[in-house]
């Protein structure tokens, strides 16, 4: 009888951990793809001070409201979603590597005076992004990027 009672504890526990890691990929997906939009509307953006703020959503939305470089004043588009896609994806070493590559191009846009080089960098961004879901990933999820 308690071998029965512990088999049906570890599988409760199994099931919780299980959807708290899927709940967890699927705040990164809405973090990541809230991010990529960003991005590409700093890639096309017309002037400098707009696309340095949607850059600020990138890295919003990556690092999360705990996160370094999170700035409040630039508003948080991903509110709501999760920890920050960087946070939400720590389990995944390979998904978490590509969020850093995001999260640098963003950053280094955020550095320059120079419109096309924050439109390349936002470009950058976006294409890491857009690259941060594994065909594995893809594959499990049934969410396309």
């Amino acid at each position: 009888m308690k071998n029965l009672l512990f088999v049906g504890i570890a599988g409760l526990l199994a099931c919780g951990l299980a959807l708290t890691a899927f709940a967890q990929t699927n705040s990164a997906r809405d973090e990541i793809n809230t991010a990529r939009a960003h991005a590409m509307m700093a890639q096309h953006a017309d002037t400098l001070a707009m696309a340095h703020t949607h850059l600020h959503h990138v890295i919003n939305c990556l690092v999360g409201r705990d996160g370094q470089g999170f700035d409040a004043k630039a508003g948080m588009p991903c509110k709501g979603m999760g920890h920050g896609a960087l946070p939400d994806s720590k389990g995944n070493h390979a998904l978490h590597a590509k969020l850093e590559d995001a999260l640098a191009d963003a950053q280094a846009g955020l550095k320059s005076d120079s419109l096309d080089t924050v439109h390349k960098d936002a470009a950058k961004a976006a294409a890491a992004l857009k690259d941060a879901g594994t065909p594995a990933q893809k594959a499990s999820s049934g969410y396309s990027w």
